[in-house]
């Protein structure tokens, strides 16, 4: 283990954020557990190693383990809507959250676990077929009737709304794809 990564674990406040570093120290103490809030197939694409898996959307109604978590997903935004949920619902022990998320403990050179079986990652798959749809749309265009245009405009207009709202249809119906379900 690296020379700054052996000092003493500070102990996590009721609601606190914790850098990747201090988090290392926190894991091998064993003073804390890892809640991964990301959807199973980017879990499985690079997690922490000993983390659990709890999907945002199932943390409200997750038992939870008993003692001090830390929360992470890739860059912090749905952890903290996590550390948001707990704390609303009155969480009974100390939840923290990684800044920076699983970005940040990569960029300190700290270890993932990747399953070999995972699939390309969400954002590489929506990549891949908005810009499809948009190549189909534009070739139809040409090709069959220039009403196939319209396909490239619903294709843009949601790629705006995604990145407005922060909601992704497309993703989400990538998710449930069969090969993107990988068990928790």
């Amino acid at each position: 283990m690296p020379a700054d990564l052996m000092t003493t674990p500070q102990p996590i406040t009721p609601v606190s954020r914790v850098s990747a570093p201090e988090l290392a120290r926190q894991l091998a103490s064993r003073s804390v557990t890892v809640v991964d809030v990301r959807e199973p197939v980017e879990f499985a694409a690079g997690h922490i190693e000993g983390s659990l898996n709890i999907p945002l959307g199932r943390l409200a109604e997750a038992e939870l383990p008993a003692g001090a978590l830390v929360l992470v997903c890739h860059s912090g935004n749905r952890s903290a809507q996590g550390l948001a949920i707990l704390q609303d619902q009155g969480h009974p022990h100390a939840v923290a959250d990684l800044e920076g998320g699983v970005v940040a403990w990569e960029e300190a050179g700290l270890p993932l676990r990747r399953l070999r079986s995972a699939p390309l990652p969400l954002i590489r798959q929506v990549q891949i077929a908005a810009g499809s749809l948009v190549l189909l749309g534009l070739i139809l265009s040409q090709a069959v009737s220039p009403a196939w245009i319209l396909l490239c405009w619903f294709v843009a207009a949601g790629l705006v709304f995604a990145g407005i709202s922060g909601y992704c249809g497309m993703a989400r119906l990538l998710a449930a794809m069969p090969w993107n379900q990988v068990s928790p």
